[in-house]
C-alpha cells in the first residue's frame, strides 16, 4: 500500500498527539510488511523525523500553514492534490481537526478525544465552534476512524453518529526500550542533582491547562495533606504553559506550601523516563482524557499511580492503579495520605503497574493500524470492483 500520513497537528513534538504519531511512524517503520510511507511535515518539524528520512518519502510543508487556520485550509485544498498527485492509497489524519472532506483516496482518522462535548471552556469559542459542528460533518466522510478508547469510541457513536462498522479501538501502545523501571536510584541521583530535588515527591505529567488538567483541585489536596501532619513530601508539575495557565502559577504562589510546589515546564521527551523513575508516585487526576499516556509510561517506569476514577483514564489504567474522583478534592487529599504513609501500598501499585504496561506495545497498534488502512483501500475499492465482478458471473 501507499500510506500518507499527515503530521502537521504534532506541535512540535511536545504534545499527546505529537508523540502519538512520532511513536506510531517508528512502529510502522519496523513492521516486517512492505509498504511506502509518505510523510507531510511542516518544514521546522522535518529534524523530529529524522529518523525516517531513509525509509520514507518527507513532503515538507511550508511553514505559513502552521497557523491553524491555514492548516486546515491547507488540508482541505492543497492536501488532496497532492495526494492524488502522488497516488496515494490511503491518507491517515490523526486529528479530527484536520479531517479532509474531500476524498482523493481511502481516509483513515484517529480521534483522540471528544474534548469540545465534555469540557464547555476547554478551547476559544471558533475552535468550539469547529469541534462540535464542522467536525461533526467531516467525520462520517472517513471511511474509517480509529478511537484511541472505548471512552473515545463511545463518544463517538454519541457526538458523531459514526457507523459502529466504521468505528475502531485501538489503545495506543508503549516504547517498552525506553520505558522501564531499570535505574530507579541512578534516576534519583540525577534529579537532586541537577535540580536539586530529593525524594519524596509527587509527580504530575501534563501540560498546563485549566480546568481540564484539573491542577487547581490537585494543589488544593496537597494544600490539604500537607496542612494534615508536617511532611517532606513535594508535588512537581512537568507541562508546558496552556491555556489558562496563568491560574495554575497564581495557586501555586498563593500556596502556603509554596516552597514544595515546584513547577517546571516543558521537559524534552527523552527525558521523561528519568522522571518516572524518580517519582514516588505519580498522580493523574486530569478531569478528561481521550486516553491518557502518562499514567502508563510511569508504570512502566516503576512508578505507583493514582489516577482518575472516570473516563478513558479508568479505562487504560484498569486496576493497577490507585484512583480518585477527580472532582473530590477530599478524596484525591484522602488517596495522597495513603500513598504517602504505606509503603507496601506503593510496593503492591509498582508490581501490578509493570504488568500492566506490558499489554501496551506500539508493535501490536501499528500491526492493528495497517489492517485499517487496507480495509479502508478495500472500502474505496469495493464499489468499482463488484460491477466487474457481477459481470464474470
Amino acid at each position: 500500500m501507499r500510506i500518507g500520513i499527515s503530521t502537521s497537528v504534532i506541535q512540535r513534538g511536545r504534545s499527546g498527539v505529537g508523540q502519538y504519531v512520532l511513536a506510531l511512524v517508528r512502529a510502522l517503520l519496523a513492521h516486517p510488511s512492505r509498504h511506502e510511507l509518505t510523510l507531510f511535515v511542516l518544514e521546522d518539524d522535518r529534524p523530529l523525523f529524522e529518523f525516517a528520512r531513509d525509509a520514507v518519502r518527507i513532503v515538507p510543508v511550508s511553514e505559513t500553514f502552521r497557523l491553524a487556520e491555514r492548516d486546515i485550509a491547507w488540508h482541505q485544498v492543497q492536501l488532496p492534490r497532492l495526494v492524488r498527485r502522488l497516488a496515494l492509497d490511503v491518507l491517515h489524519v490523526p486529528s479530527y481537526r484536520r479531517l479532509l472532506w474531500p476524498r482523493p483516496c481511502a481516509l483513515v482518522g484517529t480521534i483522540h478525544d471528544l474534548a469540545p462535548f465534555r469540557l464547555p471552556k476547554k478551547y476559544d469559542w471558533k475552535r468550539m465552534l469547529y469541534g462540535r459542528v464542522i467536525v461533526r460533518r467531516l467525520a462520517r466522510r472517513q471511511d474509517e476512524i480509529v478511537a484511541v478508547s472505548r471512552a473515545t469510541a463511545d463518544d463517538i457513536r454519541q457526538f458523531f453518529h459514526v457507523p459502529d462498522q466504521r468505528v475502531t479501538v485501538i489503545h495506543n501502545g508503549l516504547d517498552h526500550q525506553r520505558f522501564t523501571p531499570e535505574g530507579r536510584a541512578a534516576a534519583r541521583a540525577i534529579v537532586a542533582e541537577r535540580h536539586g530535588l530529593h525524594p519524596p515527591f509527587f509527580l504530575y505529567v501534563a501540560r498546563l491547562e485549566h480546568p481540564g488538567k484539573n491542577h487547581a483541585r490537585l494543589i488544593a489536596a496537597f494544600n490539604r495533606f500537607k496542612a494534615q501532619s508536617p511532611s517532606p513530601w513535594q508535588l512537581v508539575l512537568i507541562g508546558s504553559d496552556w491555556h489558562g495557565a496563568g491560574v495554575i502559577h497564581e495557586l501555586v504562589q498563593r500556596s502556603p506550601f509554596a516552597a514544595d510546589i515546584r513547577c517546571l515546564g516543558f521537559i524534552p521527551d527523552a527525558e521523561l523516563p528519568r522522571w518516572y523513575r524518580a517519582a514516588n508516585v505519580f498522580v493523574y487526576p486530569s478531569l478528561f482524557e481521550g486516553f491518557g499516556l502518562p499514567p502508563l509510561e510511569a508504570m512502566a517506569c516503576g512508578c505507583p499511580v493514582l489516577a482518575s476514577s472516570i473516563g478513558a483514564v479508568a479505562e487504560v489504567c484498569g486496576g493497577a492503579a490507585l484512583q480518585a474522583s477527580p472532582d473530590d478534592v477530599d478524596a484525591i487529599e484522602q488517596q495522597l495520605t495513603r500513598l504517602a504513609l504505606d509503603e507496601a501500598l506503593r510496593e503492591r501499585l509498582q508490581q501490578a503497574g509493570i504488568a500492566h504496561a506490558r499489554q501496551f506495545d506500539w508493535r501490536h497498534t501499528a500491526a492493528r493500524m495497517l489492517d485499517i488502512y487496507a480495509r479502508a483501500a478495500a472500502r474505496v475499492r469495493a464499489p468499482v470492483l463488484a460491477p466487474a465482478a457481477h459481470l464474470a458471473h
